[in-house]
């Protein structure tokens, strides 16, 4: 039996990631991995979006800025250098127990690799700040390497972890996927994609769910699938699966913390 600790988009909500960590017991006060992590038993996985924050009250909050402006090169600097600064410890850690804390590649992850897409919100803002044809610097490039490492998706026993949905297609971020718009609305309008996947279970982050995870449950029958970007909400998805048994999802629930 292993505990899967889900964590949804951090989006540098990095009190927030560290937060949930805490709560889990899955990092110790020097920022590294405690030891049910380190001995495989607690498996953590962050779903992605480990960059960008959400809006611009959040890059306020992450620069310190009372009026963050993201088209002042100075201001950019100062959001860069903070993510860097996180990044480079969340980096530490995940290199302490590799083989138990996973990181899926999101498509702002993949952005901040392939400058080529500037991605931004309905209300205009963008994120740009790790973009230098926009006033952004480069991510040093051991970063880069080691994002360029992450999955696209984690599979263990029929349970699948991946950025957006259980769809291949889904999980490359190109001008397809954001053409697509069923990439935030496919778990209500199409959620028999989980098992048409044939999975036992999926969780999915990329959709911000303004009232915590959403756990699916057709009908009174077993939950099929989780949505988890709900970070801001103060919930981590805790997840017990037992790979030897024939339904391996032993049980599921939304942690507050």
């Amino acid at each position: 039996m292993q505990k899967f600790i889900a964590i949804g988009d951090v989006h540098a909500d990095w009190d927030g990631l560290w937060g949930a960590l805490r709560a889990a017991s899955c990092v110790d006060m020097e920022g590294l991995p405690t030891p049910p992590v380190r001995m495989g038993l607690y498996q953590v996985i962050l779903i992605g979006d480990l960059v960008h924050p959400k809006n611009l009250r959040e890059y306020a909050r992450l620069t310190g800025l009372l009026d963050f402006d993201p088209r002042n090169h100075d201001h950019l600097f100062l959001a860069a250098r903070e993510q860097v600064k996180q990044l480079e410890r969340l980096k530490t850690y995940q290199e302490a127990a590799p083989h138990a804390v996973h990181i899926i590649l999101g498509n702002h992850d993949d952005a901040v690799l392939n400058t080529s897409y500037v991605l931004g919100t309905t209300g205009g803002m963008v994120h740009v700040e790790f973009d230098p044809a926009h006033g952004g610097i480069h991510l040093p490039h051991h970063l880069s390497t080691w994002i360029q490492g992450f999955p696209r998706e984690v599979r263990i026993a029929g349970v699948q972890f991946a950025h957006v949905s259980p769809m291949p297609a889904h999980t490359y971020y190109d001008d397809l996927f954001y053409a697509d718009h069923s990439t935030k609305r496919w778990f209500r309008e199409s959620p028999e994609y989980v098992k048409m996947a044939g999975l036992a279970f999926g969780v999915y982050g990329h959709t911000q769910l303004e009232k915590g995870i959403y756990i699916h449950a057709e009908g009174g029958k077993r939950p099929d699938f989780a949505m988890i970007d709900a970070l801001q909400s103060r919930e981590y998805l805790e997840l017990m699966l037992d790979t030897n048994a024939r339904t391996p999802v032993q049980s599921v629930r939304a942690v507050p913390f």
